[in-house]
């Protein structure tokens, strides 16, 4: 049997000829390249070209996706997962188009680094987690999802007072006395009533169950289409959605509700088609997915902020600072990804890069890019006044396994120095954080300590 979905690394090629699966592409039917293609050379404000662009390689036609990883979906009910490549430190190029364990680190380092993204934060993994890797991604997310409901099952489903309105042979609540004219006037044995009844019918279960159904569509794992039934079984008696926006608008978890935080979390995404980049486009088929620069830049905030240690703090995001005044207004916001203060004091501007450098490399300048350097040098400029020490960070490969050992220099005297420092992204089961990133973070601060003196 044909698997519904097809899994390809970022930046490699999508086809839809079967000869070329032994180059290294992924295979596709036609109707699917045939969809993703004419997605990407529509103008419909999707920005679709973004994720995937059209290529010809060796006289086949291809298409290469970008650096966003996550799930694609196309008409025809398949889908495909795009796997981060650039951080895995274990990537062996040799393998990859059969190597099981390298999509499983794959998975295991994108669903660690998702786990930073405030929409993803719900997101558990334990041991038991690691033996369904082998799953494919979105597998995964439904079986996380499903897991969730099943928490809410069972603490059991909460009830609610909901407004009824219904003509009865006994008076109940308060008589509508319009409708009752209206439906009564011949019937003077009944009563149009309003009253509220104590159901299981409110907004958080409806949304859960909008959910369900609609993942339904997308299940094909065993485990997950045996949980999901126990579960669509267990809703049965509860209405689907009518108005998503309004109902989510409604919800009102009180005190003792906490269970629900999670499944309502995943409803939101799954029913909002919430990601850091969700696209329809014409299509109508959703897209999950996530830019890894963004993700990366998440990951390494949290570990950071984590276990950095007192009296240093990390601020995030900061726009305090612009590139160029104009008749006293700032122009051209500069914002860094990080930056370490000391007590309210800026020490540090760091920087992700979700690329691939060479730190064997030096004649070709480590395959760094100039923009980068620029970037970084306004950074130091207008965030440390011209002395300081800035960083870029960027994943830990087998290129990139130590930060480089000699800074780099923005002037002769030495005050502005910048530094390459790799950080891990893909872990050991038996590895902490705290001793996966302590050399990381010991190395930096190493450098913040000599270039303070």
């Amino acid at each position: 049997m044909k698997t519904s979905y097809a899994s390809v690394f970022e930046f490699g090629y999508l086809c839809a000829d079967e000869e070329q699966i032994q180059q290294g592409y992924t295979y596709i039917p036609d109707s699917d390249f045939a969809d993703l293609e004419r997605r990407c050379l529509t103008d419909d404000n999707s920005g679709f070209s973004q994720i995937m662009q059209p290529r010809i390689k060796q006289g086949c036609h291809v298409l290469q996706v970008q650096n966003y990883v996550g799930v694609i979906f196309v008409p025809s009910g398949r889908h495909i997962e795009v796997l981060p490549k650039t951080g895995i430190a274990e990537w062996d190029d040799a393998n990859h188009s059969s190597n099981i364990v390298v999509r499983k680190t794959a998975r295991k380092s994108l669903l660690m680094m998702l786990q930073s993204l405030r929409e993803f934060r719900h997101i558990a993994l334990d041991s038991s987690d690691i033996e369904t890797l082998h799953l494919p991604l979105l597998e995964i997310f439904i079986a996380r999802f499903l897991d969730s409901v099943n928490t809410v099952r069972k603490r059991g489903l909460r009830s609610d007072y909901v407004e009824q309105q219904e003509n009865l042979l006994a008076k109940r609540g308060k008589l509508n006395v319009s409708m009752q004219i209206k439906h009564n006037f011949v019937h003077k044995q009944r009563f149009y009533c309003e009253f509220d009844e104590y159901l299981q019918n409110r907004p958080a279960n409806r949304l859960i169950k909008s959910a369900l159904l609609k993942v339904q569509r997308y299940c094909h794992q065993q485990r997950n289409q045996r949980l999901l039934n126990e579960l669509l079984f267990y809703f049965d008696e509860i209405p689907v959605s009518t108005n998503i926006e309004a109902d989510f608008s409604q919800l009102n978890l009180i005190r003792g509700m906490n269970y629900y935080q999670a499944a309502l979390a995943w409803t939101r995404l799954i029913l909002h088609d919430q990601s850091p980049v969700s696209m329809k486009g014409q299509s109508n088929a959703p897209s999950l997915l996530f830019p890894m620069e963004s993700v990366f830049e998440a990951y390494v905030a949290q570990q950071l902020r984590t276990i950095l240690p007192a009296p240093y703090s990390l601020r995030t995001q900061s726009r305090a600072e612009t590139l160029a005044e104009h008749q006293g207004e700032g122009m051209f916001t500069l914002q860094p990804d990080m930056i370490i203060e000391h007590r309210e004091l800026r020490l540090a501007v760091l920087d992700t890069k979700w690329k691939r450098i060479n730190a064997y490399s030096r004649k070709d300048k480590y395959g760094l890019y100039q923009g980068d350097f620029y970037q970084m040098f306004a950074y130091g400029h207008k965030y440390l006044s011209g002395k300081g020490t800035l960083a870029l960070i960027y994943p830990k490969t087998q290129d990139f396994r130590e930060p480089i050992e000699h800074c780099f220099d923005f002037d002769k005297n030495g005050r502005l120095i910048l530094w390459l420092i790799p950080f891990t992204v893909s872990v050991k089961d038996e590895v902490t954080k705290d001793e996966l990133h302590h050399h990381e973070v010991s190395y930096l601060l190493k450098k913040l300590e000599t270039s303070s003196h």
